[in-house]
């Protein structure tokens, strides 16, 4: 049980968790019986805590409904232009803390619950993660959902429905064990089935060129039906939607075929189809060219684009019954963002709607469609550029192969006019890759079918006009642009760190949740005793909090008092995980050889997901696990250095884990990380940054001053320079001491006596293959970590570097980056007017005159 809040924690939580009226709070006990009686169809005396839970959800989304149903009519009545964020990830983590955080209904429910007897962190916990994401790519969906929801955007996150997010992380003996989650087994409040907008997509088939055109005959129906979430905008009355597409198959599938009494088979057979939404793919940064996900690809663009095309033409203004038909209105009304190149067949599936379907001219349609569309980069890394085979997609899309040779035809028709002679530069630039086997490259199809293509920080942008797209530069030089990644602050402060928030919310008032730029004026509070005493007292209770969820956990006593040193994002060796091993490690062998010296005690925590077939990324978590199992029995060390694999790490333990940091480690090789945003997290949250110049670290620098971050390492122009001359990583072995005994304390079995060979792999390949370069920061990395061990020695020291870099986050709110793709990309302009609220009492007065198809 939670106890009361006393008068003064009331007060002071009043702000930034909303009032809790009498009113409010009989209301909302009232509707809570009432679902838990009619809805769960349960009493007192044999409900469950999952049961209170899902009354008490049902009970937050009642509030959602009429300003759901408001804001789409009131975008109907407008018809305003409309973006179509698509991705094939959103991370969206748990959803009731963050609705009532939305519409400033947290106190009311808290006190409502308490009322009730019953504690609402413990039902919050009953809450599954919607894990449809693998990390940054899919979480900044999500922030971005949040961000355009607050910012009156009319915008649509367009996904899959997947029935099996990402796997859920279990360490059984040091190794990583993956299980389905199966995050649906108990239903999802928040979502809404939406059967009539069901929509066929076809596949495999063939195509019959006649006089009237293209026909695509003889192919696979599945049908996709929307799942409808909404997304409610911060304290503004506005829920957008995010539509997620199921496969479900047709009734007469398999069964009209050749299939002679084949009944049950047929029956069974069904499977087949919809498996297309059955499992999200646990990749982060690389490319598997299934079939399975080019199906994926291919559902979830062409049942949105008939979403879309329906859309445009039923809302002219004020009218149902006429519908708009000229297509060449469509970028005023109409913007495709393309979340990295997983949804880019939305460009050859738009040119096959305007072409053969509109019967639009091919020059008309392919100028809708560069208009309409835009194309966000996510990464530099090679092996994970989408490159589909060509005889795949001949089989599974026959139409849309036809249309990308034709795009590619006038493209490099272009070039050749433009650099005459210039063989290479139209081999470099094909859509079409020759060699081996002919494959089609979807980063350029997305920059020749948009008209703007973005990196996700300044520093990738650069480099993505210097390097892997620089002819593409060179032609089109008005497409490139950049937009630095962003975090809602709703989530990443105020809902994970209410006591931060409020802490601030004391000294500049609350506007900056939805202004975060507002937190430059704590730069005057910098040399405030009373502000610093604060701050670091919050980051104290941060701590404990989340070292009793840590000992509760792994049986490992944790000191609170220790640097609370933290990792976490998904393995892969660019991230150089590896790196902060040789730190232990080195950090280890120091406390050791001198074991009576006053060192700074550290929790070292790393967590993250390997991709299930990443062999090197799971040895990396091996290695982890096999270093915390020798230094956290070592009783030399004691409580000055632990080690812990964080398991299952996702949104939800994020949410605890970064309010807790001290040291955020972004530690990635120069020119890798395309952003981050864990980074801005943990600045957000009152950590201290050690990284290199790389993605956003970047910027982080310049808004907080270089000063106050702890930036080791080569930076772009060094690497390039290694590069040319050769890494040798036996010369840094062979230099530093204490790198050649971590080494070979990896090598000899110092960390795994029972299988002393258990590392040769990782060693062998830090020795002789490895493309990030560890060793060449190894020296550098370790003189910053003292450093930060020195700075960490002076509490009042360190927390004024906290405040700086608090201060410096405005930059970082997905707020900003999304206004930027609003004026910027879109043509749209954010607003932080407020739709009126509904009147409770009426929230069902539906308009019964219009046609049953509503405005959603």
């Amino acid at each position: 049980m939670s106890k009361p809040l006393s008068d003064h924690d009331r007060k002071k939580q009043i702000s930034v968790r909303g009032l809790a009226g009498v009113e409010n709070v009989t209301e909302l006990k009232q509707n809570f019986n009432r679902h838990l009686h009619f809805t769960l169809v349960k009493d007192r005396n044999v409900a469950t805590k999952r049961d209170y839970y899902f009354a008490l959800a049902n009970t937050v989304r009642d509030h959602l409904i009429g300003r759901w149903i408001r804001t789409q009519q009131h975008y109907y009545e407008k018809d305003p232009k409309r973006v179509y964020y698509i991705s094939l990830e959103f991370y969206m983590g748990r959803t009731l803390q963050n609705t009532m955080v939305n519409l400033a209904l947290e106190n009311a429910c808290d006190e409502a619950m308490y009322q009730l007897g019953l504690d609402m962190e413990e039902l919050e916990d009953m809450e599954e993660d919607a894990g449809l994401g693998n990390g940054g790519l899919g979480r900044l969906a999500a922030c971005f959902l949040d961000s355009m929801a607050s910012l009156g955007l009319a915008a649509y996150g367009y996904g899959i429905r997947y029935e099996f997010g990402i796997f859920n992380q279990k360490i059984v003996n040091g190794w990583q064990v993956e299980e389905a989650d199966d995050w649906l087994r108990y239903g999802n409040p928040w979502e809404k089935a939406r059967p009539e907008y069901m929509r066929p997509v076809r596949f495999y088939g063939r195509t019959e060129h006649g006089p009237d055109g293209v026909k695509w005959v003889d192919a696979q129906v599945v049908l996709a039906l929307p799942y409808d979430t909404p997304v409610p905008g911060y304290r503004n009355n506005i829920v957008n939607t995010m539509r997620l597409w199921s496969a479900k198959a047709p009734c007469e599938f398999n069964l009209k075929d050749f299939n002679v009494g084949g009944y049950i088979q047929a029956v069974l057979d069904r499977n087949l189809a919809e498996n297309i939404s059955r499992v999200l793919y646990p990749n982060d940064n690389f490319f598997e060219g299934k079939e399975l996900r080019l199906k994926q690809e291919y559902f979830v663009v062409s049942a949105t684009l008939q979403d879309i095309i329906r859309r445009f033409k039923v809302s002219k203004f004020g009218s149902r019954e006429i519908a708009r038909t000229d297509f060449s209105k469509l970028p005023d009304k109409v913007a495709i963002q393309l979340n990295d190149t997983h949804p880019a067949m939305a460009i050859p599936e738009l040119m096959r709607v305007l072409v053969d379907e509109e019967k639009l001219s091919w020059d008309k349609a392919w100028d809708i469609c560069v208009r309409t569309c835009a194309y966000t980069n996510h990464t530099v890394l090679p092996e994970a550029l989408e490159r589909w085979p060509v005889d795949l997609f001949a089989h599974l899309l026959p139409r849309h192969l036809e249309i990308v040779y034709e795009i590619n035809r006038r493209h490099l028709e272009v070039i050749a006019a433009k650099y005459p002679g210039d063989n290479d530069r139209l081999r470099r630039m094909s859509l079409i890759e020759e060699g081996g086997q002919k494959r089609i490259n979807m980063a350029h199809l997305c920059i020749v079918g948009s008209h703007a293509v973005n990196g996700v920080a300044q520093i990738h942008s650069d480099i993505l006009k210097a390097t892997v797209f620089k002819d593409f530069y060179e032609m089109e030089p008005h497409k490139f642009q950049n937009k630095t990644n962003g975090i809602t602050p709703r989530r990443w402060l105020v809902m994970c760190n209410p006591g931060l928030a409020e802490v601030i919310a004391e000294r500049i008032g609350e506007d900056f949740i939805r202004d975060l730029d507002q937190l430059q004026a704590l730069r005057e509070y910098v040399n405030d005793d009373a502000f610093i005493r604060d701050v670091a007292k919050v980051k104290q209770e941060n701590k404990l909090k989340f070292a009793v969820h840590l000992e509760e956990h792994y049986k490992v006593k944790i000191n609170p008092n220790s640097m609370f040193d933290i990792q976490v994002k998904r393995i892969h060796e660019y991230k150089r995980q590896l790196l902060n091993c040789l730190h232990i490690i080195t950090y280890f062998n120091r406390i050791k050889k001198e074991p009576n010296k006053q060192w700074t005690p550290r929790t070292v925590m790393i967590g993250g997901k390997a991709a299930p077939g990443y062999h090197t990324a799971k040895m990396i978590i091996r290695l982890i696990t096999a270093i915390g199992d020798v230094v956290n029995n070592d009783p030399v060390i004691g409580d000055r250095l632990k080690v812990i694999f964080l398991e299952n790490y996702r949104v939800t333990l994020a949410e605890k884990a970064i309010p807790a940091a001290d040291l955020s480690e972004q530690i990635s090789t120069a020119g890798t990380e395309a952003s981050g945003t864990g980074n801005m997290k943990f600045m957000l949250n009152g950590a201290l940054t050690i990284g290199t110049m790389d993605g956003a670290n970047v910027e982080m620098a310049e808004e907080a001053g270089e000063d106050n971050l702890f930036i080791f390492g080569m930076r772009v122009d060094d690497v390039d320079k290694l590069d040319m001359k050769g890494y040798h990583a036996e010369e840094y072995y062979n230099r530093l001491p204490e790198l050649k005994q971590a080494i070979d304390q990896i090598a000899g079995g110092f960390f795994s006596p029972k299988q002393p060979d258990l590392f040769k792999e990782i060693v062998n390949m830090l020795m002789h293959h490895d493309r990030f370069k560890v060793f060449a920061d190894y020296e550098d990395y370790i003189k910053c970590q003292e450093k930060v061990n020195a700075l960490y020695k002076n509490p009042k020291e360190w927390t004024k570097k906290v405040i700086y870099n608090i201060a410096g986050c405005g930059k970082f709110s997905s707020d900003r980056t999304i206004a930027q793709y609003a004026r910027e990309i879109w043509g749209m302009e954010p607003t932080l007017e407020k739709l009126p609220a509904p009147d409770d009492k009426t929230e069902c007065n539906c308009n019964i005159k219009r046609e049953k198809k509503g405005p959603l």
